[in-house]
């Protein structure tokens, strides 16, 4: 674990989401991961037809969240989700934007 906060992972979904299982295995996939990497999570609802639910990654606030994941309006198992999570998180953490995640990349790596 880190000390401090060093972001926070964003679940985004409309609330027409027609199926409750999606929801459940992103939100649940992106939450689990945040509490490993103490990193902040957030739902964010919105009103609009069923849409597809996207996880985005934010570092500071006010500064444009980056998208992770898509679930294309598909049911995708737990596992697979947090696996694209890290996969894309150890990706950013290359990128010297995002020295928070260049400093937690072998806890990302664990996380595999």
């Amino acid at each position: 674990m880190f000390k401090g906060n060093c972001g926070k992972l964003m679940v985004y979904a409309s609330t027409g989401v027609p199926g409750r299982k999606r929801l459940e295995s992103v939100r649940n996939a992106a939450k689990e991961t945040a509490k490993r990497l103490n990193l902040d999570f957030e739902m964010v609802r919105f009103d609009r037809a069923a849409s597809p639910i996207y996880v985005y990654y934010e570092e500071n606030d006010g500064e444009e969240p980056i998208p992770l994941y898509c679930d294309e309006g598909k049911i995708s198992g737990l596992e697979e989700i947090s696996s694209t999570l890290r996969s894309m998180m150890f990706v950013l953490s290359f990128h010297p934007k995002h020295s928070a995640l260049r400093e937690m990349r072998k806890e990302i790596l664990k996380l595999s």
